[in-house]
């Protein structure tokens, strides 16, 4: 069955302009500044977002531009509608890929949008983009684009689940990701297997991950409900006898979209061999 870690999956990120390395405590510290930022907007704080906007703010994710200004009176006229007629939409962030020098940085994320409407849960999803610089010892924001996610976006991004999921050998999101008619052909064995068998499989896992790296990522749309993902990823590690294990494989996943939500219709690996 395959198994791959996305380090940097995006097609946006290839585009961004090169960054010095951040530390981790740099990384973690900007994660928090977006996310008190969404809290803000959540609220109508104007005072903390009058913090947050450089003067030279600009928002190019709603299609139509929008000032420093602008943007903020309709943060604060948004929160006000909602207290005066509350509806039931929760968005978490998530995926961060964090780039940043001391006085500037990229921040891109995913937003997972959930409604409840007439007792259902809809989710959608879409992608943030957000440059900042630091001024007078404050980051500060200074353009904010993204939108909603295409199909390839949510596939690229469903990838990434799948990944964490199997390093964390988390059935349950199998159970909910995996189509029932879902079938794998291992890399090195050949054998295929089924839905129940291969979750069986990722529960009962032996080997050790410490290492996954997939490279050469490609999404292609066969129809609106179809994506062929293929790629090569390698996975470092050790095996239950302590032997190292280091691998590179080919892969090709096929998902269908269902219920309103991408499933895994079938995976294959072929193992690369030096």
């Amino acid at each position: 069955m395959k198994r791959i870690l996305i380090t940097a999956f995006l097609v946006l990120a290839a585009a961004l302009p090169t960054f010095g390395d951040c530390s981790a405590s740099d990384k973690m510290a900007l994660e928090q500044f977006d996310k008190a930022w969404g809290d803000a907007s959540t609220s109508g704080n104007r005072t903390a977002l009058e913090q947050i906007y450089a003067p030279d703010y600009m928002n190019m994710a709603a299609g139509d531009t929008l000032n420093r200004t602008q943007s903020i009176d309709a943060s604060v006229r948004n929160a006000e509608t909602a207290r005066q007629a509350p509806q039931s939409v929760t968005v978490v962030p998530d995926y961060y890929i964090i780039n940043c020098t001391p006085n500037s940085a990229v921040i891109t994320h995913r937003n997972v949008i959930t409604t409840m409407t007439d007792g259902k849960s809809h989710t959608s999803y879409a992608r943030s983009v957000h440059m900042l610089e630091k001024r007078n010892g404050k980051w500060q924001v200074i353009a904010n684009a993204g939108g909603a996610l295409d199909s390839r976006g949510e596939v690229a991004y469903s990838e990434q689940e799948w990944n964490d999921a199997d390093l964390r050998q988390d059935s349950a999101w199998f159970e909910q990701h995996f189509a029932s008619n879902f079938t794998a052909i291992d890399s090195q064995t050949g054998k295929l297997s089924r839905k129940a068998e291969s979750i069986n499989e990722t529960k009962s896992r032996k080997d050790t991950l410490t290492s996954e790296e997939t490279t050469d990522m490609n999404i292609r749309m066969a129809d609106d409900d179809t994506a062929v993902v293929t790629g090569t990823f390698r996975v470092v590690g050790h095996t239950a006898d302590s032997k190292p294990l280091d691998r590179r494989i080919a892969f090709t996943d096929v998902w269908v979209k269902r219920d309103g939500g991408w499933k895994v219709l079938s995976s294959q690996g072929t193992e690369i061999k030096n």
